[in-house]
């Protein structure tokens, strides 16, 4: 709608169109690094209102893996299964690179390929000093606070086909929130190139 009123667009699924056009550019092509360092992953879901008798059937899982102090990778999951889990680390999260999820039982078996630390949430566990190590997921779940709140409060409600554009919006957002607004246009245009912004599949 503020698409619409300031550019003066005739219609709302115009506006939508174009808006949509914008989030595809944001979207990263195949990944040619991997995350490093201290990697934080944790799983969502994202959708309408559930009750006990729905759980979560309504809803659509989203993993991300942040990089602590970098980047952040979100994708939607069909399935949260310890193996789709796993899979997402290991094309994502370079060799040996300190990895801390919570204590969903999905993420054993990340050693020895990956320094595996878990904060335990069953126990109110949210965060744990081990030296100079900090062991926690608080900051994926930041993002995940980020990325709820622009749905409740800004776009209300997000189908499961149009959620990955989405995500690619919320990631371009935390991954360039150092840059002046020029230079995260700039680094958008960027993404433009090679892509058909035609949006069909």
């Amino acid at each position: 709608m503020q698409l619409q009123r300031q550019l003066e667009i005739g219609s709302y699924r115009t506006a939508l169109f174009m808006a949509h056009r914008i989030r595809f550019a944001l979207k990263d092509p195949l990944f040619k690094d991997k995350l490093s360092g201290t990697i934080e992953v944790d799983e969502t879901y994202v959708g309408g209102k559930t009750d006990r008798s729905r759980r979560l059937k309504n809803k659509t899982p989203v993993v991300s893996l942040l990089e602590r102090g970098g980047r952040v990778r979100s994708q939607v999951m069909r399935h949260v299964t310890g193996a789709n889990l796993k899979q997402v680390v290991r094309e994502n999260v370079a060799i040996c690179s300190d990895v801390n999820t919570d204590d969903y039982y999905g993420y054993r078996g990340l050693e020895p390929k990956f320094n595996h630390h878990v904060v335990k949430h069953s126990a109110k566990e949210y965060v744990r000093h081990e030296g100079k190590r900090v062991v926690t997921t608080n900051g994926v779940e930041g993002f995940f606070s980020l990325l709820k709140r622009g749905v409740m409060g800004t776009f209300h409600h997000i189908s499961e086909q149009h959620l990955p554009l989405y995500l690619a919006e919320f990631d371009h957002r935390h991954n360039c929130r150092n840059l002046t607004d020029g230079q995260r246009t700039i680094q958008g245009l960027q993404k433009v190139e090679g892509k058909r912004l035609v949006y069909r599949k």
